[in-house]
């Protein structure tokens, strides 16, 4: 059918929607508490739909249906892994964050151990959030350029632009409260197509479980012990609770939604309550993924696949009314927008409380460092549109982007277990622990041997063993001495 004038305006519609609320709503902040934290008086339970929209990136929009289209459904046990990770999250970290004042997860472990170890944590942070989240942008542009003439690059400017115009003015609190409206949007847009689909389908639910049986696709368990298969129950458990430990615990983006809220109990209500929305929703992407697949064995698409992220954008443009083109891609802006709203507040607060007011301009009024802020709020959003135009060749989307966060996630993870589970590491001992464990990684990665959900865990226990050992052997060292 095409992208028609109609599904333009419905897209452009939601576009300026956003800036003009999340500039409103972010009205009348006066300091970095109020504009990082939202003044640390948000609800729970928008903290929680927050949680969920800002890890639903377009990756898990278009990516999830397309793992399983050319797969199944054993996707499923990385997201019961997540739900543990959360339950690890809230009784071992999130207690922690709530025992002084602070606006960065990595002021943490500055008290802990010292300013190296924080500098190169939030370091590890900016890095690996920017380069994820540039391929998460890209991912939408990858979008836009399936379904109309826009090319990517202009599609990368739009979001970015209106992204940054929101979050620049409003902060956290547009930050959240825009997520809860962009996670409304696109699950009502998922549940749309999912009808849509099923409606398409000569023989509806009945012909997509004839068609899928025997190509295994309803599978969801897979017991097999091989380190190179990323979908295993053992990965899946293991790595996925792992990834959710470091990823929802130790990530700036995550524990300032833990802050803003304002209190232990409503930040660990809302970090469960998330797992149980999550684990339904990707059950949701997923199963539409099947019945894509089985559209498509009575319709074929008459040209080759160039890659399987492109299956669901093609189906919303080829086969859905016009309108609800337009509705469906808006909510795929709303994803991608949720997850870059979050990164540039996450990565400004990061900037500005550990590096900026610590070796730049440590004592300076408080709309002084509102407005140093906001432009750091500019910058990345500048780095974060340069990053999405490079990583056009970089894989599947779904899958680059969780790797990526992997690889150094384990080792901030570590750092963060040493500091809290012992009182003997110091921080050359922390430090010797970080460094190897994000050489293990690079090697690992490199090596092509292992699957990316066993990332999180293994540079976690190489952090935590080899730091523990360090001291272990300086505390020999020095008995000998004496």
């Amino acid at each position: 059918m095409g992208f028609t004038a109609l599904d333009y305006g419905v897209l452009f519609a939601y576009l300026i929607g956003s800036a003009i609320f999340g500039t409103l709503i972010g009205r009348g902040q006066k300091n970095i508490n109020d504009y990082f934290l939202a003044g640390k008086r948000m609800p729970w339970w928008a903290i929680s739909f927050s949680i969920v929209a800002t890890e639903t990136s377009t990756l898990t929009f278009i990516g999830a249906p397309a793992i399983a289209y050319t797969g199944n459904l054993t996707f499923l046990q990385v997201v019961i892994g997540y739900f543990f990770g959360r339950i690890l999250v809230s009784f071992f970290l999130i207690p922690s964050y709530f025992k002084g004042e602070i606006h960065t997860a990595y002021e943490l472990l500055n008290f802990r151990f010292g300013g190296k170890v924080r500098n190169f944590s939030a370091f590890l942070f900016q890095a690996s959030r920017s380069l994820a989240d540039g391929v998460r942008l890209f991912a939408t542009a990858l979008v836009l350029s399936v379904v109309s003439d826009i090319s990517d690059i202009w599609t990368v400017i739009i979001i970015g632009v209106v992204t940054i115009v929101y979050t620049f003015y409003g902060g956290m609190r547009a930050v959240v409260w825009n997520d809860v409206i962009q996670l409304i949007i696109y699950l009502a847009g998922a549940c749309l197509a999912f009808t849509i689909i099923l409606e398409r389908i000569p023989g509806g639910w009945p012909e997509v479980t004839s068609l899928a049986a025997p190509g295994h696709k309803f599978q969801f368990l897979d017991f097999s012990t091989s380190f190179d298969l990323a979908y295993t129950f053992w990965a899946g458990l293991l790595g996925g609770a792992f990834l959710t430990f470091a990823t929802h615990g130790t990530d700036q983006m995550m524990v300032q939604r833990y802050l803003a809220c304002g209190s232990k109990r409503g930040s660990q209500a809302a970090v469960i309550l998330s797992g149980v929305v999550v684990f339904f929703q990707f059950l949701l992407f997923l199963v539409i993924g099947v019945m894509l697949y089985a559209f498509y064995q009575h319709f074929p698409l008459g040209r080759e696949l160039a890659q399987s992220d492109r299956i669901f954008p093609i189906f919303i443009v080829e086969q859905m009314p016009a309108g609800i083109s337009g509705l469906i891609i808006a909510a795929i802006f709303a994803a991608a927008m949720s997850t870059l709203s979050s990164s540039l507040n996450s990565l400004a607060s990061s900037s500005v409380n550990d590096f900026y007011k610590n070796y730049l301009v440590p004592e300076a009024p408080q709309d002084h460092y509102l407005k140093v802020s906001r432009m750091f709020t500019l910058a990345w959003g500048v780095i974060l549109i340069s990053i999405s135009m490079l990583a056009r060749n970089w894989g599947e989307v779904l899958e680059v982007g969780l790797t990526i966060t992997s690889i150094t996630m384990g080792t901030i993870l570590g750092v963060f277990l040493l500091g809290i589970w012992t009182t003997r590491i110091r921080e050359g001992a922390a430090l010797a622990g970080m460094v190897a464990g994000l050489i293990t990684m690079l090697a690992v990665h490199l090596s092509d041997a292992v699957a990316w959900t066993w990332y999180v865990l293994i540079g976690t226990a190489v952090t935590v063993v080899i730091g523990t050992a360090v001291t272990w052997a300086a505390g020999r060292l020095f008995s000998a001495d004496n």
